[in-house]
């Protein structure tokens, strides 16, 4: 059969009226979303499954005080270069639910109900995700933190203040609690955003725990498997960790940096919460250079969900190579 221009043409008219009544209908069914499906993603480290469980995220205003030693135009280019907005910062926390040798290891717990509820549940999703990914919190056997910002702590707590995790045994840096369950400490500290900190902290480690945190030690493993590694500067006692098993690892990176547009391509950039920022950019460098050299995977609290890649050397910074989201773990 000959395609003359008149069959084009009267087929594309079919095509394009044929839909119209079967689109209408299927609307009418279909109403829109006004919310995501649960976020959770899985992988494996050797015979162990890593869930990150997104809890959601905060945005605010970007203000000179948010990079303190970067000009804001410089802090603009980066997010403009990144694809994002440039007048307002979106940060992301994932924690992870780790599935090894039996047992279920919670490492950070997000913003909590509390957090929910103040950001008309933006954040605080952990508990409700972790739910939906097929673990319920009685099921967690140990709750692991790398240190005491709220958005890694407060999802401790239900929103009556009892633990979550009514089974689970929660450790802890022991450089971290000597230095914030330490009174004077607390009261050599700056009003504001620290004494905020500080107190929190005690809030929900010491009276919701009534004290019954176990402190760890860093080069020592944690549980069979997750060893805890000095990174201090973001706090004092700020821990990463390295999961292993057999020859396959993951650099648990915790807050060695924040956002990946702004901190990994500028590693000098000094945010307003790391506590000790030169410390902390010191971390960040040397944590960097050897997941760049050993071509180790990371996970980034902080990072785009699901928060794993690798980092690559680029000028006088680095670059985060996102991991390919995979169909099957």
């Amino acid at each position: 059969m000959e395609l003359t221009r008149r069959h084009v043409l009267a087929g594309a008219a079919g095509i394009a009226t044929a839909p119209l009544l079967p689109a209408i209908s299927a609307n009418a069914t279909a109403p829109m979303a006004d919310k995501q499906a649960p976020s959770f993603y899985r992988y494996k480290v050797g015979d162990i499954e890593v869930n990150p469980i997104f809890d959601g995220s905060t945005t605010f205003a970007l203000a000179e005080s948010f990079i303190p030693n970067a000009k804001l135009d410089d802090v603009k280019a980066a997010l403009d270069k990144a694809f994002l907005p440039q007048d307002k910062m979106t940060l992301l926390f994932t924690p992870l639910a780790i599935k090894m040798g039996g047992k279920v290891i919670v490492l950070d717990t997000g913003m909590g109900p509390d957090g929910f509820a103040a950001s008309k549940g933006t954040n605080g999703q952990f508990q409700t995700n972790l739910i939906a990914s097929g673990i319920p919190l009685e099921a967690v056997d140990t709750v692991v933190i790398s240190h005491f910002h709220g958005d890694h702590i407060n999802g401790l707590l239900n929103a009556d203040g009892k633990l979550a995790f009514p089974n689970a045994e929660v450790l802890v840096p022991a450089v971290e609690w000597k230095y914030f369950m330490d009174d004077g400490e607390m009261s050599r500290a700056p009003e504001g955003r620290m004494q905020t900190v500080f107190k929190n902290a005690r809030r929900v480690l010491e009276a919701g725990l009534n004290k019954k945190a176990t402190p760890y030690e860093w080069g020592k493993e944690v549980v069979p498997g997750l060893l805890a590694m000095e990174t201090p500067g973001h706090t004092p006692g700020h821990t990463s960790y390295v999961l292993s098993s057999g020859a396959d690892k993951v650099f648990i990176q915790s807050d060695v940096t924040n956002h990946p547009a702004l901190f990994v391509a500028n590693p000098g950039w000094r945010a307003f919460f790391d506590q000790d920022a030169a410390m902390a950019e010191a971390t960040r460098r040397k944590v960097y250079d050897m997941l760049a050299a050993e071509k180790m995977r990371v996970q980034g609290f902080h990072y785009p969900f699901p928060g794993l890649g690798n980092i690559v050397k680029e000028g006088s910074g680095y670059r985060l190579v996102p991991a390919q989201w995979s169909p099957v773990i």
